[in-house]
């Protein structure tokens, strides 16, 4: 029984073997596997070089240089304030005005000192010719006591008094002619004292010195005020400024075109409304974060002083260029155009960036490119030399 069960079981088996063998004798042949070289799907654009002008991105601020801080003369109360912040204001026009009441009694006192002085020269000038006879009966008095003490007919006591009396005299008259020699000094001081207690009265009606916009208004009417203090600011706002600070590598580049006569626009969004402004100077100062630079805002009645602005400044053209899309730029310094469906890189020069609304196309200098060749816009990390790809997108390069 045991060995027929171990029969069957080596029929089996042989059975299954030969069943295979037969299988796989039958089975189809696989054809040969072809290896094959990936090719990279990129987008590319046909250049051509071009003038264009580079641009810079400033982040400024609105400035008025001819910003007036008005003060008030002395101290007074503010009587009456005409104005308010913002508002638009003609030449002349009388912004505020402090009480007269605080004003007018220096111009009184200053009036009095001067009549004062002129009642007092006429007094000196009428005791002056007094105090000179007096000084003649003095030393005539002094002269006769002197002949009757060497004729030792007076006493030494009553000489040394006429000369005591003479000194006196003397004295008296050198005071006052000192007193009108420095008359018209005196007379000069007063009036010039007189002239600024008329002119602070005449500063008491606050009137704007040209066409001008209100900055800010600091005081109310009621309040007190002390000499100096700042009642309100005003500028004229059709002279306002952008300032704002570029990398100092650009500022001879900048400062060449403006002294060739060159006028560099800037353009921002300030709103709903456009700004354009013109670059009108170049500080000759710089630091670790650049140069300062300011540029004449176009139709200034829109943006106020302070305002903080995002701009784009050009640069002067350059010629022979390439605008190309960032992502076609590789390592800072590389493009790959495409030759034979193949990439072959190509050194280039980064001259800047230029934007146009909301685009930015990097303008490059490449003498390994020649005009009309195809250009990788796509940004690919593994891109080498001889890479096979194959252009599916693009657009025809910025003319």
């Amino acid at each position: 029984m045991n060995m027929r069960r171990r029969l069957v079981a080596v029929a089996v088996l042989v059975l299954a073997v030969a069943g295979f063998m037969v299988l796989k004798a039958s089975r189809p042949v696989a054809p040969p596997v072809e290896a094959r070289e990936r090719v990279w799907r990129v987008a590319a654009e046909v250049v051509t070089p071009l003038s264009a002008r580079p641009t810079l991105t400033l982040y400024g601020r609105i400035e008025a240089p001819d910003q007036v801080r008005a003060a008030a003369p002395v101290s007074a109360r503010v009587l009456e304030l005409r104005v308010r912040d913002g508002e638009r204001v003609d030449a002349g026009a009388v912004l505020a005005r402090l009480d007269p009441r605080d004003l007018q009694p220096r111009v009184d006192q200053a009036r009095a000192d001067l009549e004062r002085e002129r009642v007092r020269q006429q007094g000196d000038l009428a005791a002056v010719v007094q105090e000179r006879a007096l000084l003649e009966l003095a030393e005539a008095k002094v002269a006769r006591f002197e002949r009757l003490r060497e004729a030792r007919f007076s006493a030494e006591a009553a000489y040394d008094q006429a000369r005591e009396e003479l000194a006196r005299v003397r004295l008296t008259l050198t005071q006052r002619e000192q007193a009108i020699a420095e008359h018209p000094a005196r007379l000069a001081q007063l009036r010039a004292k007189l002239a600024e207690a008329e002119r602070d009265a005449q500063r008491g009606e606050l009137s704007a010195p040209f066409a001008a916009r209100i900055g800010r208004v600091e005081v109310a009417a009621g309040d007190q005020v002390q000499a100096g203090q700042t009642l309100l600011t005003l500028y004229s706002s059709d002279a306002l400024y952008l300032r704002a600070r570029v990398p100092v590598v650009h500022a001879e580049e900048l400062r060449a075109a403006l002294a060739a006569g060159e006028r560099l626009q800037a353009s921002a969004d300030f709103g709903a409304s456009p700004l354009q402004a013109t670059l009108e100077r170049i500080s000759g100062e710089a630091d670790a974060r650049g140069v300062d630079v300011l540029l004449r805002v176009e139709a200034p009645a829109q943006v106020p002083v302070g305002a903080f602005v995002n701009a784009v400044l050009e640069r002067p053209a350059a010629d022979g260029v390439y605008a190309l899309p960032p992502t076609a730029v590789h390592g800072g310094d590389r493009i790959y155009a495409v030759r034979d469906g193949r990439l072959v890189s190509v050194r280039v020069h980064r001259v800047g960036e230029r934007r146009d609304g909301g685009s930015v196309s990097v303008l490059v200098r490449a003498a390994g490119l020649s005009a009309g060749e195809t250009v990788m816009s796509t940004h690919l990390p593994n891109a080498i030399d001889g890479l096979a790809v194959e252009v599916v997108g693009g657009a025809v390069g910025a003319q």
